[in-house]
């Protein structure tokens, strides 16, 4: 069965077995059940298609899936957006996911390095492909307590390095939409190997990372509460945002904001012109 295809059918059942048939609303089709989730028949018929249809699609042996299929399955299984999308990836030909892109260090948007310099009153950092680290700024090397160079994995630092499950309060809330950050990703490239070599990494690495990567989650860089526990300033509370380069959509500013007047807003300066110092700099 083709790696993709695979990746197609654990979706789907992972999807499947955490619908129950009162939560699709439709009645449980008659014998004893083995899951608590639909069956693959309850969930053909949902979508409008075959059994034969469906159970080709969950066991990789149905190499066309339109789009039509991908849009009705996402109804069934009442997917979100970004699950929706992950689907679409995923069904897509292998001929139009290839990965093309070049091997050579990511270069960093100049736009966006323009932007990241207005920023210097936040942390924020510039993340390419497979969470490689392109450009930060100085108080996010303060606040995070990862010097964060250039070409460094963020995705590394997060599951191999214990000192970020101290710092980052809320770790175990934090890095499971990491994790479902990094799947998304693979399956956007899965003919990434570089991609593919770090997931494999990792998840031998650390058994909260496999444990969450085998529950087929999936998401997407966007707003996130980040609890900071500083050794100085203290609880620092953060919003992640995450801006898309219009001229490269593997780069991605991630932007640490504050709430105005509030206990992490009145010590950021304090941080930043600590930060700003020549013995921190150095």
């Amino acid at each position: 069965m083709p790696a993709d295809r695979t990746a197609l059918g654990a979706f789907l059942r992972s999807r499947r077995d955490r619908l129950t048939p009162a939560q699709a609303g439709i009645a449980p089709f008659p014998g004893p059940r083995r899951v608590p989730g639909l069956r693959k028949e309850e969930l053909a018929v949902l979508a409008g298609l075959s059994p034969d249809h469906y159970s080709r699609l969950e066991q990789g042996r149905q190499h066309t899936v339109t789009d039509e299929v991908v849009e009705a399955l996402s109804r069934a299984l009442q997917l979100d957006d970004v699950e929706r999308a992950h689907l679409r990836d995923l069904a897509a030909p292998s001929s139009r996911r290839r990965w093309a892109g070049p091997e050579a260090p990511q270069r960093p948007d100049p736009g966006m390095l323009r932007l990241l310099d207005t920023l210097a009153h936040v942390p924020a950092l510039l993340l390419g492909r497979r969470s490689e680290v392109l450009a930060r700024n100085a108080l996010l090397v303060e606040v995070l307590g990862f010097p964060a160079e250039p070409g460094s994995n963020l995705a590394r630092w997060l599951f191999l390095d214990p000192a970020a499950r101290v710092r980052l309060a809320n770790w175990a809330q934090f890095a499971p939409a990491a994790v479902g950050a990094l799947r998304y990703e693979v399956g956007r490239h899965p003919d990434d190997r570089r991609l593919a070599a770090l997931v494999a990494e990792l998840r031998r690495a650390d058994p909260d990372l496999a444990r969450w990567w085998d529950d087929q989650r999936v998401a997407f860089r966007t707003s996130l509460t980040k609890h900071v526990a500083h050794p100085v300033a203290g609880p620092l509370v953060f919003g992640i945002e995450t801006v898309v380069s219009p001229l490269d959509p593997e780069q991605h500013l991630v932007v640490y904001t504050v709430e105005p007047d509030s206990p992490t807003a009145r010590v950021l300066p304090l941080l930043a012109g600590w930060a700003a110092t020549p013995e921190r700099a150095g």
